[in-house]
């Protein structure tokens, strides 16, 4: 089929769905001039010791955390890359989605916040936000900009949770570190919920979310899966029943289009 008839069976889908989810990567966000890892200009891709070097950021926490933080604060140029980054037409899509009633919610392995900042209200940060802190104790969440990281640092100490007085991290989740159970628990639930699901700029390879597209097709009322990447993915041949192949910053906002126009036909007759 061509790309625009896919697009034009996947906005039926998305119409005709009763509990329609998104499941984004970081391809979603790369259009906001925030690198993904694995692409060929990925991070890890130019730097693989960078990559190694991740794996090492929770057990510096749980070792240190004072020196965990005073990494933090000599703001790697990603971090920056994501405090500056502003939301793109796929994150304006998939809002737009949910503005009309399609979209129920939105499961992203991205930290940078975006999807709520263009509008989405059910979003599930299945990797952490960038935005907050968390304790790793009692699971409690703070917002970032509340924390004078600096000020605590100078005294010694480093940011406390206010319920358990333990050390409180970032709110992403790093190389072997368990997902927060909320999240992960909340995601599964609305896998379990869906008819319909929207995988975009996930290369599908980093469990355990790489599961939940997966969980979608193989479970007793099985979702279609309508996945929207540059290139194809482990997940195209195995799970996928609509693939539309490019960039997802072009693609989400003309399925978006395509369901407003069968909306207003269907309206009309």
């Amino acid at each position: 089929m061509e790309a625009d008839e896919i697009i034009r069976e996947a906005a039926m889908v998305l119409l005709r769905s009763r509990y329609a989810v998104a499941f984004t990567g970081a391809g979603v966000s790369t259009e906001s001039g925030i690198p993904d890892f694995r692409g060929p200009s990925g991070i890890w891709t130019k730097n693989p010791e960078a990559e190694k070097k991740a794996y090492e950021v929770y057990d510096k926490f749980l070792m240190d955390p004072k020196a965990y933080w005073e990494d933090i604060l000599r703001g790697p140029s990603l971090l920056g890359d994501l405090w500056r980054a502003q939301p793109n037409p796929s994150h304006y899509a998939l809002a737009e989605l949910e503005k009309i009633g399609i979209l129920k919610c939105v499961i992203t392995q991205n930290i940078d916040n975006l999807h709520q900042r263009a509008g989405n209200s059910n979003v599930i940060d299945f990797h952490g936000n960038i935005s907050k802190l968390r304790c790793i104790n009692c699971g409690e969440r703070y917002e970032r900009v509340k924390f004078d990281l600096k000020e605590a640092l100078s005294r010694g100490d480093v940011p406390r949770c206010s319920r358990c007085n333990y050390p409180l991290k970032s709110d992403v989740v790093y190389f072997g570190e368990p997902i927060p159970s909320d999240a992960y628990e909340r995601s599964l639930e609305e896998v379990r919920r869906c008819d319909a699901m929207i995988v975009a700029g996930t290369s599908a390879v980093v469990y355990p979310a790489a599961y939940l597209p997966r969980f979608a097709k193989i479970k007793p009322n099985p979702a279609v899966i309508i996945e929207v990447n540059a290139q194809p993915t482990p997940l195209t041949k195995e799970v996928t029943d609509y693939f539309i192949q490019g960039m997802t910053g072009k693609i989400l906002p003309r399925i978006v289009d395509e369901v407003k126009r069968l909306k207003d036909d269907a309206r009309k007759n």
